[in-house]
């Protein structure tokens, strides 16, 4: 496993931070507003949420680039976990009124500009803080604003009939740059929960063909980064698409196995994988 982020995928980062947001833009131009795209959001809520991610990335790249529009923001952001980011999501949306998709498209194609200007010349490996008081790099908060575009648009999509592609290729940066990046700098408080989990060690591997083998071990609360090959307690193959889209909800478990898409293909203890799953988590 690379222990930081290649050129390779920094470029590939970028470019898919571009051409998804592009895509994510007309596809909300071209939809009717009021459509519910969730069961809680329409498609302008939607829109709305990922024009303030990729705000929010921004911000915290340049906290002089304008002062917080949304009172408490920071403080929000400094303990929010993954079982209270729908809370962050609420408040932000609360106090940003613009829900016209023209507006809304126009505002994420600035944002993304100034996100590709001001991290052109950045090393992508420069950790920034995030939610929960963890850290993730500059190229990591890029695989994530790809996610977003990703998992939202396939949610408008859904839900007005139009065609959305999700390239495996621009899917995989969210394992390989986000997550592999917030682990290698500090995951913080992000994970925590009430629920003390086992003390016990797993060790799983994730293997893709479009991304270099990666292995992480929790323990506890803790989240680290192991060896592949080495003590490894399940072996998972994926499809990128399918793994984040069953990561965030939006296909269960049972048919991302059934259809072959993630599967567990080995380890000395794969029934652990569970128990794994439910400390690297994601909110659905």
């Amino acid at each position: 496993m690379t222990a930081t982020i290649t050129a390779e995928q920094w470029t590939a980062t970028r470019v898919a931070v571009r051409e998804t947001g592009d895509r994510f833009a007309a596809l909300v131009n071209a939809t009717v507003p009021e459509t519910m795209a969730t069961a809680d959001w329409t498609v302008a809520d939607t829109a709305a949420h990922v024009v303030l991610i990729a705000w929010l990335d921004n911000l915290l790249l340049d906290p002089g680039l304008a002062p917080p529009t949304i009172p408490g923001l920071m403080d929000e952001i400094a303990v929010t976990t993954v079982d209270t980011v729908d809370k962050l999501n609420d408040h932000c949306l609360r106090h940003f009124a613009e829900r016209d998709p023209r507006k809304l498209a126009q505002r994420l194609r600035a944002e993304i500009d100034r996100l590709l200007l001001v991290t052109a010349d950045l090393d992508p490996e420069l950790p920034v803080a995030w939610l929960g008081g963890s850290r993730v790099p500059v190229g990591g908060l890029l695989a994530h604003l790809v996610n977003e575009l990703l998992i939202h648009g396939h949610d408008i999509a859904r839900a007005t009939r139009t065609r959305w592609d999700m390239a495996p290729k621009d899917a995989a940066t969210f394992l390989a740059v986000f997550v592999l990046g917030m682990v290698r700098h500090g995951i913080g408080r992000i994970q925590e929960r009430a629920e003390t989990p086992s003390d016990r060690r797993i060790a799983v591997e994730f293997r893709s063909k479009y991304t270099a083998p990666a292995v992480m071990v929790v323990r506890g609360h803790d989240v680290s980064i192991g060896e592949p090959g080495r003590d490894i307690d399940a072996r998972v193959s994926y499809d990128p698409v399918t793994l984040n889209l069953m990561l965030f909800g939006r296909v269960s478990r049972a048919r991302a196995l059934l259809t072959g898409k993630v599967v567990v293909v080995g380890g000395r203890r794969p029934w652990l994988l569970p128990a794994f799953m439910r400390t690297v988590r994601f909110p659905s």
